[in-house]
């Protein structure tokens, strides 16, 4: 990590608390709980879907004054069983967070989420808005069919034309026309082998295209077997679903529910993976909330820019909830 993430961040700190949930249909997420016992409620809401916890998130919040509730998501990083498909919907994931406040007995939380994660905490907040105090959202994805074909199909391609080469050479060029639909498929044909390939070509092409600048320790954290098998497998059962949302602006449509949510939007300029008209179109239909587009940062969550953003807000909203 770089020395201007170091002196962003907070230092790591081991959970006080930690274990897994039963949530039904033979799901078990796994949980930690990090900072003050006593402190200002922070659940963090990870990406993908199927991207798994991160020990790093912790770092966003402060220990001092925050208790903050990191989980996996169904499916994911050390919840179980992994890449499980079975009953993973947005709405169980939806469920999921709510059994857990409970479970760990917080009545109300502030709500941190970025990528997926931001499309899951405007989810969360919609169906619960009594249980949260504020959003903090980061590099917004809404799951619209115009964003995933930006970054599946066109509009990416242009801008990373030689790691685009990289992710259609397993698909054969009479089905290119719908790489989502390609790479489903295969992703569930039950050839393992050829699953793990596809896996990690779906994984590296997100990883690659994840920051300003190259990273090669993410890409190498993206091609990891059990990262990229979950995040593959979960991320295109949900994508060629359209999120399993009843129409596709419905996470936008249902912002008029928590407007008065107090709301931070933090987006980089230069995000390939959720360009910013996403997160501008948001702040348009939730103009109460605070768009701060960071002028050198493209999509990741620990580049400098965005993490001084991100944890400035969470410490804002945090203070303004306990007082």
């Amino acid at each position: 990590m770089d020395r201007r993430l170091e002196e962003i961040l907070y230092p790591q700190r081991e959970p006080f608390d930690r274990g897994y949930l039963d949530v039904g249909s033979g799901h078990e997420i796994y949980y930690e709980q990090v900072g003050r016992p006593d402190g200002r409620p922070v659940v963090f809401l990870h990406g993908g879907p199927g991207g798994g916890g991160d020990t790093n998130a912790r770092r966003f919040f402060d220990p001092a004054t925050q208790r903050v509730v990191l989980f996996d998501q169904r499916g994911s990083g050390r919840s179980r069983p992994l890449a499980s498909l079975v009953a993973n919907t947005t709405s169980h994931l939806v469920a999921d967070i709510e059994r857990l406040r409970r479970h760990v007995g917080i009545e109300r939380w502030l709500v941190f989420g970025g990528s997926w994660g931001s499309a899951l905490a405007l989810a969360y907040a919609e169906a619960h808005p009594e249980a949260v105090t504020g959003l903090v959202l980061r590099g917004v994805f809404l799951l619209r069919r115009s964003e995933l074909l930006w970054f599946y199909q066109h509009g990416a391609r242009e801008l990373f034309p030689e790691r685009w080469r990289e992710f259609v050479a397993p698909i054969p060029e009479e089905e290119r026309g719908d790489l989502l639909g390609a790479y489903h498929r295969r992703l569930n044909c039950g050839d393992s082998e050829l699953e793990r390939k596809l896996a990690r070509c779906w994984s590296v092409w997100e990883g690659a295209t994840s920051s300003l600048l190259a990273d090669p320790e993410r890409e190498e954290a993206f091609a990891a077997d059990d990262f990229s098998i979950a995040l593959a497998k979960i991320e295109t059962h949900y994508f060629v679903n359209g999120g399993f949302f009843e129409h596709e602006g419905e996470l936008l449509t249902g912002v008029d529910r928590i407007r008065d949510i107090p709301g931070v939007i933090v987006q980089g300029r230069y995000d390939v993976v959720c360009p910013p008209i996403t997160a501008v179109e948001l702040a348009e239909r939730w103009p109460e909330a605070d768009l701060r587009i960071v002028p050198d940062a493209g999509h990741s969550a620990f580049e400098p820019g965005i993490a001084a953003e991100l944890v400035a807000a969470t410490e804002r909203l945090s203070a303004r909830s306990n007082g």
